[in-house]
């Protein structure tokens, strides 16, 4: 997407009271229409994009009545929006597994990004506003590129403001009212049945600006409990429930196990994910959202939303005998 020269020069909008705890490079999107998801977080980290006067980062949680600096940016209206492939729609609007008026559940299919940057055109949110153009809708939460599963998307803000409310709870102090749960298939035999890993986990950057995750003292609470439901061949199938949503909590925690998710390339061994995609052709992580519990309205509308195993997992968790 090529830029025109800006038609005017620094503007602030204010924060309606409705858009209370979305997020910047969200709220920013809604601003700069066309504009991508790469251009936002470019000139949120690089300080043109200010909160009430003071930088901010993407994830930003506004509030209302906040004053957002924004540049000059003009984009090419000749300039086409990239657009999803048919092909990608179609998985998508066929991965559709729960639906009311306030959300949309997807069980999203590994390797599918939650949402478009970093040199990803588009992903699940972007692919689904394009189904439903007439719709808004936001992400209320993300998954890993990798990981398959359960997605909730909001169509109404006063559904994705609770929920994000649960989830920030559930972040700091790991509140009941917002159960994960998810299935993975740990490297090795776990010497135990049900292990707890409370340990605070802090990303960091590699080379090439990937983010790496490590437990650390100085890290965010993070808290996994590992149940075993069998042995494979070797290997450990668990049921994993988190009380807080790190980024690449699970991953982390069972790499600080001893234990890492088979397939993980980030924090695996490759000689052990190359075997078992020779034998049971495993080719990608083996971890997936099962399911996702909260309650809106207060507590008085609950909602329980799963999806089953993916296809690919569930074959090669056959082979391992």
């Amino acid at each position: 997407m090529t830029l025109e020269p800006p038609a005017s020069g620094v503007r602030t909008a204010t924060v309606p009271d409705d858009r209370e705890g979305q997020r910047l490079d969200n709220f920013l999107l809604g601003q700069l229409k066309g504009a991508p998801r790469s251009l936002i977080y470019k000139l949120v980290r690089s300080g043109q994009v200010r909160i009430n006067g003071k930088r901010a980062k993407p994830d930003s949680r506004l509030e209302g009545g906040d004053l957002v600096r924004i540049p000059p940016v003009a984009l090419n209206a000749a300039q086409p929006a990239s657009a999803a492939p048919a092909s990608m729609l179609e998985r998508l609007e066929a991965a559709i597994v729960f639906e009311d008026e306030r959300l949309l559940a997807l069980d999203k299919p590994s390797g599918v990004a939650s949402h478009g940057g970093s040199g990803i055109s588009f992903g699940a949110i972007e692919a689904l506003r394009q189904l439903r153009p007439q719709q808004e809708l936001e992400l209320a939460h993300r998954l890993d590129r990798d990981t398959s599963g359960v997605l909730v998307i909001a169509k109404k803000r006063s559904a994705l403001t609770e929920l994000q409310a649960l989830m920030r709870e559930d972040d700091d102090r790991g509140v009941p009212g917002l159960r994960k749960r998810y299935l993975a298939l740990l490297v090795g035999r776990m010497a135990g049945n049900d292990f707890t890993v409370d340990a605070p986990l802090d990303i960091g950057l590699r080379q090439g600006g990937q983010r790496h995750v490590r437990v650390a003292p100085g890290g965010k609470p993070s808290v996994s409990h590992f149940h075993l439901i069998e042995r494979r061949g070797g290997h450990s199938y668990v049921d994993v429930r988190i009380e807080t949503g790190r980024t690449h909590q699970i991953r982390a925690h069972a790499a600080h196990l001893g234990h890492a998710v088979a397939g993980d390339d980030k924090y695996g061994d490759k000689d052990v994910n190359r075997r078992l995609k020779e034998q049971v052709g495993l080719k990608r992580l083996f971890l997936h959202a099962a399911c996702l519990e909260f309650s809106l309205d207060g507590g008085r509308r609950p909602y329980r939303i799963e999806a089953p195993l993916a296809a690919d997992l569930a074959q090669a968790l056959a082979r391992l005998g």
